[in-house]
Formats: C-alpha cells, structure tokens, sequence
C-alpha cells in the first residue's frame, strides 16, 4: 500500500496498533516470503486450531485410536505447545510409553 500521510494516520488510530515494524518507527516493507510464512501460520491455525484441553501427569486416559483403541493409559508428559501426550499403555502387562496426540486420547 501506498502509505499517505490518511493510511498513515488510519492504521496509527487502529485500537490494539502500537507501531509499525522498522527503524525509527518509521514502517519498512517486508519480504515477499516472509508475508507468506505469516500467512501460512495463520491458516495452519485455523486448520488445526490447540485443544482447550489439558492433562496432567498420573492421570488416567483411555485411548481412542487403533492399535490401543481402548486401553487406559497413564500419562507421563503432556506437551501443550504441540497437542502431544506421553502415556504408558499396557501391552502384553508391561508399561511401553507411547507418544500420542490429544485427539487420540480421552479423558476418563
């Protein structure tokens, strides 16, 4: 975009807009590859938005996905930043930690 002394001002009076990227505060274009990257993280977002759910470690899940579809499991680590979930599924009688993702597990 142009930015005329009006864009200026209209992006500067927009709420929750502290500045513009650059030196002096003064905006500075970016990269047509890093516009991209953004764009791409906002549409990964919204294809594959975080789980508002969250488990702590002990407790007991069960899991919903084949070949473990439903076997309780204790949970041992959960990762938020990436929807995954250590848990120690019992096969066979022994404990064999399994990494899972959220959506594989249930709450019990």
């Amino acid at each position: 975009m142009s930015l005329t002394d009006e864009a200026y001002h209209l992006i500067k009076n927009t709420p929750k807009v502290t500045g513009f990227l650059g030196a002096d505060n003064k905006p500075m274009p970016i990269s047509e590859g890093e516009a991209q990257r953004i764009l791409n993280q906002v549409q990964e977002g919204i294809e594959r938005p975080k789980p508002s759910i969250s488990f702590e470690v002990g407790e007991q899940v069960r899991v919903s996905t084949a070949p473990s579809r439903r076997s309780t499991a204790r949970s041992r680590k959960s990762t938020r930043r990436v929807s995954r979930l250590k848990v120690a599924v019992s096969i066979f009688g022994r404990a064999t930690p399994v990494e899972l993702e959220f959506g594989q597990v249930e709450k019990l």
